[in-house]
């Protein structure tokens, strides 16, 4: 879910490009530590109240409803590195894109597992009823099985197999993906009448897709 890394000697032989002052390959290594620390610190966190029994009355739901929300944050982090690296130059945050979205399929797969193995008890034909009953599993589900592809091909080696131009075209299913998390979400929170905390998000996925959709257009305009 990332685009490709620019090469370290790069970053040494030009200080700067584009005004825009670029960080060490040392400084680099050192936000992204950071950022994977900080992006593991909610599964430390379910461990820590998990091997504590402070999971409260419903531990299912509070673990299911924790890692879905965690998941959406780690796709909404992933969707805003390009425009941020747009906005502000640094191109250095390329490097930590796909980390965020192997961290937002991390979390998918723990939200996907508990209720496949917890809620459904492997049931297939439960869980067939349930994809076609309820439109928030549905749309849930879809947008599991499109993060399937692009973790498999998130290493440096499925992009020379695939090829720039087709793992960009497999890639961009991301905005799908961000589309039917909150249909998801917003689905689920329907109801219970609580759209407070989902349209937050949907408000932040509309900016970060917009924005990629207000760039295409200019790009098409600047070409003759």
């Amino acid at each position: 879910m990332a685009e490709r890394d620019l090469p370290a000697s790069a970053a040494q032989a030009s200080p700067r490009h584009g005004g825009v002052a670029l960080l060490a390959p040392s400084r680099v290594r050192a936000v992204k530590v950071c950022a994977w620390l900080l992006a593991l610190l909610p599964f430390a966190r379910l461990m820590y109240l998990g091997a504590t029994s402070q999971f409260g009355a419903n531990p299912l739901e509070f673990v299911t409803r924790s890692t879905g929300t965690w998941t959406l944050v780690m796709l909404c982090v992933t969707l805003a590195v390009t425009p941020l690296r747009r906005i502000t130059g640094w191109h250095w945050l390329i490097r930590s894109r796909r980390m965020f979205g192997l961290f937002t399929f991390f979390y998918g797969v723990q939200h996907f597992m508990l209720w496949l193995a917890v809620d459904r008890g492997f049931d297939v034909a439960y869980m067939i009823k349930d994809i076609g009953k309820r439109p928030f599993i549905t749309v849930g589900f879809a947008a599991f099985v499109l993060m399937v592809p692009l973790a498999a091909t998130s290493a440096n080696a499925m992009v020379r197999w695939l090829g720039g131009r087709r793992w960009q075209l497999l890639h961009r299913a991301i905005y799908a993906i961000a589309v039917l998390a909150i249909l998801h979400y917003w689905w689920h929170k329907a109801g219970k009448n609580d759209f407070q905390e989902v349209s937050i998000y949907a408000v932040v996925v509309f900016v970060l897709l917009a924005l990629r959709v207000w760039w295409w257009q200019q790009r098409r305009r600047a070409v003759p």
